[in-house]
């Protein structure tokens, strides 16, 4: 898979289980540490946890590990490291105050997202 196919796979399976304010971004123009950023909210931090761990467990499925992940039980933020692809899962007032966000968006690098469209 491409790093953008797992980017929206993974925004995907965060919007079915209910991540608000979901966001991909496409980085690979602006470092070398990964391509693509998926950036959600929780509404509190057992969702937090829920989404990140239902993220992991569905990409498993697809013979997808992460290399990397940061985040306790108690996180207020949670990352998932692909390599390729960042999973950023914030509660709200975290992901405020970070702004990754506005950090890496510039004009042309979200991608579009199918369920946006609802």
């Amino acid at each position: 898979m491409t790093s953008k196919e797992i980017a929206l796979k993974a925004a995907q399976i965060l919007h079915d289980k209910g991540a608000q304010n979901i966001t991909v971004l496409d980085v690979s123009k602006m470092t070398v540490i990964t391509e693509a950023m998926v950036i959600a909210s929780g509404r509190n931090v057992l969702q937090a946890r829920a989404l990140a761990e239902d993220v992991e467990e569905q990409l498993e499925k697809l013979e997808l590990s992460p290399i990397r992940k940061d985040g306790h039980p108690g996180s207020r933020w949670v990352v998932l490291d692909y390599g390729a692809v960042f999973i950023h899962v914030f509660l709200p007032q975290e992901r405020e105050f970070y702004h990754l966000d506005k950090l890496w968006e510039q004009e042309d690098n979200r991608i579009p997202l199918p369920f946006d469209e609802e």
